[in-house]
């Protein structure tokens, strides 16, 4: 129940403190993002990369500032549970008028996270559920930009339209041919939308901040006409020679979704109401939960709140059993999932078997890294938590054995309740292994090709996988291979890549045992045939398309590259839609 009266005159000045350490912390945020329109326009690749890394880490620094600063200030570990509750009830009317209340409600709960046990994680003492409404929030200040435009052309004007959508954005850094890229924009257009008839409220809508992640800036809007919508967006690159090019255009959901992957980068925007900007997006990919949109545009502590908001409510409305994953078991994790769920849970064992050597904090380091990387679209974005309840007789009791043998340092019984106090959650995939038992000629061949692909997009990004094999590997509803098992992973540039040294004498030859020298971080990749490529159909589609992963030539030629300061492109989108190649002219954009 909340206080009849707020008579603590601490709670204001808590609620204030907390709100005061939310509102630097998305100043700089929001400073960051801003700045990727410079580190675009300069070809800043490394700088771009160095603050992706910095700003995830933003939060976490400014939750434990503000921990710092309410025990030092206002000793509150020794503050009543109706002073609590009479901080949040301040700190609800400090957002009244605020432009991003549903993150500082999240920063509430991370800050009071740290301070009361998780017993008073409850809706009197947390943002349970919000309290402020995000809905029809408008930036009043005289200088502000609204979070989109809106155009509205005739068929005669469209061409200037589309020119002005697009030197609107003010980049300090000349088009290669703009006139030429807004023709194939247009005819773009006009294959994916037929010959236009303009209806009543016919407009282009275009988000007002560019969004720029890895060496690209995407021109994000739709084009309503009637009561038809079509998302689209413009990826903006630097063209072979240094100036800019309009890469594609991408057009419809399907195309979004794929831009906008669990499995790719958090994108760099500026914006002042984030909610206008997901509402926005959402418009355009209805099947994308907010969750991962919120994640998709930087804000991924948000992002982790609402997804456990669904998760609670999925619960509530379901009543299937947490099991054992299906698949081959890992050796470092324990996955569990339910049925009813898209999603799987790891915990990290307590103990590993040989040859395993490894421990829960360099594990974790790997998660991180990958967190803090460009994902290249390869990599599953993971949502890591602390002391998660879940309800007991929601578990089969195959997995509670499990649980406690594997992984009893985590686990915690208390009555009905289960709470385990660190793990990892991943979108659910069909792993590879299972999928190309049950594939047809043509599934196969594309799976094998996509994994192929797969493994060459991380080696772009300077990650080596370290176990490739096709279970740590899973196949996503668009029919994309993402690599999803992180604690063998290494930086290209970290590794050794070797040949097999040719054996010196017969009885080295008939060896079944490694008679040469083999330091920590050496990979001999013609080793890795054996163990991936015992079915004929595999082998002869893996050979025809990806035979050099099997040359250390390959590996040690992109090490030396990216050692030599080489950022190497990866697009969210098939190379054939790239306009350049469709004229028929090298599309290879600068380093």
């Amino acid at each position: 129940m909340f206080p009849h009266r707020l008579n603590d005159t601490r709670a204001f000045a808590i609620a204030q403190a907390m709100l005061e350490g939310f509102n630097r912390h998305y100043r700089l945020f929001r400073e960051t993002s801003a700045a990727a329109k410079r580190r675009f326009e300069q070809a800043d690749w490394h700088g771009q990369q160095r603050a992706q890394r910095e700003r995830i880490e933003f939060y976490d620094l400014r939750v434990l500032e503000a921990v710092e600063r309410l025990r030092a200030e206002f000793q509150v570990d020794a503050l009543s549970m109706d002073s609590w509750q009479q901080a949040k009830l301040h700190y609800i009317g400090l957002l009244t008028d605020h432009h991003q209340p549903e993150l500082a409600e999240t920063f509430f709960n991370s800050v009071t996270a740290k301070l009361l046990h998780r017993s008073y994680f409850k809706n009197d003492f947390i943002f349970v559920r919000p309290a402020v409404s995000t809905e029809y929030i408008e930036n009043d200040e005289p200088a502000s930009k609204p979070t989109y435009r809106a155009y509205y052309p005739t068929p005669a004007t469209l061409r200037e339209t589309w020119l002005r959508v697009v030197t609107n954005f003010q980049l300090e850094r000349e088009f290669d041919d703009l006139e030429r890229d807004i023709d194939d924009v247009l005819d773009a257009m006009r294959a994916e939308l037929g010959t236009l008839r303009p209806r009543a409220n016919f407009q282009i809508q275009v988000l007002a901040s560019l969004f720029y992640r890895n060496k690209g800036a995407y021109l994000v809007g739709k084009i309503i006409n009637g009561f038809s919508e079509m998302p689209f967006a413009l990826p903006i690159l630097h063209g072979p020679n240094g100036r800019l090019v309009i890469d594609t255009a991408l057009f419809g959901e399907d195309e979004l979704l794929i831009l906008f992957s669990f499995a790719r980068a958090y994108f760099m925007v500026d914006m002042e109401i984030p909610s206008a900007y997901v509402q926005f997006l959402r418009s355009m990919m209805p099947r994308k939960p907010r969750a991962e949109l919120y994640n998709a545009i930087g804000l991924q502590k948000h992002g982790k709140n609402l997804f456990y908001r669904d998760f609670l409510a999925h619960l509530r409305h379901s009543s299937d059993k947490f099991r054992i994953a299906p698949g081959i078991k890992g050796m470092v994790m324990l996955v569990f999932d339910l049925p009813s769920f898209p999603y799987v849970f790891k915990v990290i064992k307590d103990f590993y078997p040989a040859p395993k050597d490894t421990t829960r904090e360099l594990i974790k380091s790997k998660y991180l890294l990958v967190k803090q990387h460009d994902r290249v679209g390869r990599m599953a974005d993971t949502l890591e938590y602390s002391n998660v309840a879940f309800p007991r007789h929601r578990f089969e009791e195959e997995l509670v054995a499990e649980l406690k043998h594997f992984c009893g340092s985590l686990l915690e019984e208390d009555g009905d309740t289960l709470v385990i106090k660190h793990l990892y959650i991943e979108r659910r995939m069909i792993p590879l292994n299972i999928y190309l038992q049950e594939a047809g000629p043509e599934q196969l061949q594309h799976a094998v090709l996509e994994y192929g692909n797969a493994i060459k997009d991380l080696v772009a990004a300077n990650i080596f996988p370290g176990d490739m094999l096709w279970k740590n590997f899973g196949v996503t509803r668009h029919g994309k291979v993402v690599f999803y098992d992180y604690d063998e992973i290494e930086y290209i540039t970290d590794c050794n890549f070797r040949r097999v040294p040719t054996p010196r004498n017969e009885e080295e030859e008939m060896s079944g045992e490694v008679w040469y020298a083999v330091g920590p971080k050496d990979v001999f990749p013609e080793t890795f045939g054996p163990f991936l490529l015992g079915n004929p159909g595999v082998r002869d589609v893996f050979m025809a398309h990806h035979a050099d992963l099997l040359d250390a030539a390959f590996w040690q030629g992109h090490k030396e590259r990216i050692l030599a300061g080489h950022v190497h492109d990866v697009f969210p989108y098939e190379p054939g839609k790239r306009f350049a190649l469709r004229r028929g002219v090298s599309a290879t954009p600068t380093a």
